[in-house]
């Protein structure tokens, strides 16, 4: 009786004879009758060699190369660190801790061998009585009843393997076998012990065996007991069937039968076997969760950054660390000074809730204006992951805090602090035809003042006149040089900041009235590098564009300078700020917007508050009494880098001279406030104060009291100035 390779062996040679030509018959007539035969023939050739392809290249998507598995590390979900190289946070929340395998006890390596993989040490990768053993079995029961998967086979699907294929098919088992094959080449069993230790799921969301006991014994796994560790290894079968917290009755069967399996092999006497399975399951109550400082909206920025770096640069090869520009205590300080003024401003109002059902919202932006490096960002009260970042992404006018821009466009146009501008009620007519009276603040009026004094006490009306005879051309080109990137119509109202803009935008562009006049561009990442230390990437070096006259920076400073120490923004001070600091405050005309801008030689900052849909926050608000004492706390719980020395002076070639701090004029002795004021070399006054003189009895009979009032004032300036 022929057997079934003979009968196999037969049907081969008919279908190849009938295959051959016949030298009787033409080859048109052969190729017309053979024809599905020959096309059958070379698509199950062609299929083989395009499997046999499909899988030597791991499905067209690129087997891992040698080097690459050699470096596989498994995630832990990438580091952030700060300037000074501080944990700030992860790109991501893993629940794992990697540790190298001499820190795994023996007994629980012995534990995962017996129960995942009893020949593994000798294996390459397939363990062929296994495979039989559990295809027998299935074909028995009708269905999947028992796997095969070896050590290496649940390192390769768990690491290279899950990026090619999600779903569980057949697909998916092949080329977890052709990596396996990839891993035995190119690993010691050591190496892929220790991948697998790392990489294998134990439930409740913890991956690996450090983190797996941490989480139920409430310490490492280099100190854990022999139950203790078959407890572990009988976790990746079933990972939420078999969790101690779930069933413990049946999680301790489980343990034990582990237990017996390391017996039956021998790696430990079926005395202490029993002995470990008499021990109670010992578990902590809560569940262990990686050290991660509080998450924020500075982070989310940062994962924006390198989600767009990473994906142009087409890298999917794990955990990076990333070098960022932020500041960990000043973050931390500026988090808990937007949530704790954000609860005063609603406990004095008695507006707990908005209109429409909001609370009072902040945010906060904190850079370096020398580099542009952004020290700490807040994007609201209460941080909510991949939420509304009101610090990058919030439009809202700035009010006052946009008054700067006004007065240097006329620093720019050649007026200078000194020139005297009238503080008086003004109308103003639009191009519509409508009449625009902007008001003070309280209805109160200063008269005819100098450009500091306006700016000191944020006088609007004064603004206006100033920003009218420079031309809102001129002050939205300067707020646009500086770093202003929304639209800014050129209209009246743009003197009081009746434009929107972001706080991000906001700081920047005060930038270049700290640093002597040069515009920065915000960065929050420096470089970021692979889990081996490859640089990926690195940002440019800090650039810098000259936005305004440096003579121009420095005066405007001197003036801001004023507003902190005597005018709206002197809050600061009474909060107990020292140094130098300059600075604006903002409010929009109903309250709806408060602001508070500041800044050193080492930073600028900026808080805003109000409610995500504009409306009131109470109708007294202003910057000065809302903001101003944010930034304070801010600054002085979060911010060490002082002034460095020498900082702020007076550009080379600005004179200096004492005025009458009212007129602008030069003082003389009678003058009741001065004022140091440096000026560009061709604009200081050259005329004494005529609004200040001695009284009438101490002017001379004679005609000779001019020359006697010239003699005095020069004697006064020789003795100041000391020429």
């Amino acid at each position: 009786m022929p057997t079934s390779s003979s009968r196999l062996s037969t049907v081969w040679r008919d279908f190849v004879a009938r295959l051959r030509p016949d030298p009787e018959r033409p080859a048109r007539r052969w190729l017309r009758e053979r024809w599905a035969s020959l096309l059958a023939l070379g698509v199950a050739i062609a299929s083989v060699v395009a499997f046999d392809a499909w899988l030597a290249t791991c499905g067209f998507r690129g087997c891992p190369t040698a080097a690459e598995i050699r470096a596989y590390r498994p995630a832990e979900g990438g580091r952030i660190l700060d300037r000074a190289g501080r944990l700030v946070g992860r790109l991501a929340v893993v629940r794992r801790v990697n540790v190298p395998l001499a820190r795994v006890p023996v007994h629980v390596r012995q534990a995962f061998i017996a129960t995942e993989d009893r020949r593994f040490l000798t294996h390459n990768g397939l363990d062929w009585r296994g495979f039989a053993r559990a295809t027998l079995r299935n074909v028995a029961a009708g269905g999947v009843r028992e796997g095969f998967s070896t050590i290496t086979m649940q390192v390769a699907r768990n690491t290279f393997v899950a990026d090619l294929f999600s779903a569980r098919s057949v697909r998916r088992k092949l080329m977890e076998l052709r990596v396996a094959r990839l891993l035995e080449w190119n690993l010691t069993k050591a190496q892929i012990l220790e991948l697998y230790l790392n990489v294998i799921y134990l439930g409740n969301g913890v991956y690996g065996v450090e983190a797996a006991s941490r989480d139920l014994f409430g310490r490492s796994v280099e100190h854990v007991t022999l139950d203790e560790a078959a407890m572990l290894a009988a976790l990746p079968k079933g990972p939420s069937a078999y969790t101690p917290r779930r069933d413990a009755a049946r999680a301790q069967r489980r343990r034990n039968l582990v237990l017996g399996l390391m017996a039956e092999q021998g790696y430990i006497t079926k005395r202490r076997a029993a002995a470990a399975a008499r021990q109670p399951l010992d578990i902590q109550n809560k569940s262990w969760r990686p050290v991660q400082p509080d998450d924020s909206y500075a982070l989310d920025a940062v994962r924006a950054v390198v989600d767009s770096v990473l994906h142009a640069n087409n890298y999917d090869g794990g955990d990076v660390t990333v070098y960022t520009t932020l500041d960990l205590a000043a973050q931390r300080s500026a988090e808990r000074a937007v949530r704790r003024r954000a609860a005063v401003i609603e406990r004095e109002y008695g507006e707990w809730f908005g209109k429409d059902g909001s609370r009072v919202e902040g945010a906060m932006v904190a850079l370096d204006p020398r580099t542009g490096d952004v020290r700490a960002l807040v994007g609201g009260r209460r941080y909510e992951r991949g939420g509304f970042n009101r610090a990058t992404s919030a439009r809202r006018q700035p009010g006052s805090a946009f008054k700067p821009f006004v007065y240097a466009a006329a620093l720019a146009a050649g007026l200078t602090p000194a020139t005297p501008v009238d503080d008086d009620p003004v109308e103003v007519v639009e191009e519509s035809g409508r009449v625009w009276t902007p008001a003070n603040y309280g209805d109160e009026y200063l008269g005819r003042v100098t450009l500091r004094r306006a700016l000191m006490r944020s006088a609007n009306a004064a603004t206006v006149r100033v920003s009218r005879a420079v031309g809102e051309e001129r002050v939205a080109a300067a707020a646009r040089r500086n770093g202003i990137a929304s639209p800014l119509r050129p209209v009246p109202a743009i003197a009081l900041g009746a434009v929107e803009v972001t706080p991000l935008e906001l700081v920047t562009a005060y930038a270049p009235f700290a640093n002597g006049g040069y515009r920065v561009r915000p960065r929050l990442v420096r470089r970021i590098e692979a889990a081996d230390g490859t640089l990926l990437w690195a940002s440019e070096t800090a650039s810098r564009t000259l936005a305004m006259n440096p003579e121009d920076a420095y005066q405007l400073t001197s003036m801001l300078r004023s507003a902190v120490d005597y005018g709206t923004g002197r809050t600061v001070r009474t909060m107990g700020v020292r140094g130098p600091v300059a600075g604006k405050t903002g409010t929009t005309n109903n309250g709806a917007d408060v602001w508070f801008v500041g800044y050193t030689p080492t930073l600028v900052a900026g808080f805003w508050f109000g409610h995500d849909s504009p409306h009131s926050l109470s109708g007294d608000a202003s910057g000065g009494r809302l903001a101003a004492p944010a930034w304070a706390e801010f600054y002085q719980a979060g911010w060490r880098e002082r002034a460095p020395a020498g900082a702020w002076a007076a550009p080379a070639g600005m004179v200096m001279r004492v005025i009458d701090a009212q007129t602008g004029e030069l003082a003389n002795e009678w003058c009741p406030i001065t004022q140091r004021e440096w000026f560009k070399l061709g604009t200081e006054p050259t005329s004494p104060c005529r609004e200040h003189g001695p009284p009438e009895d101490e002017f001379p009979d004679d005609e000779g009291w001019i020359g006697e009032i010239t003699g005095r004032i020069s004697e006064r300036l020789r003795r100041v100035f000391k020429y």
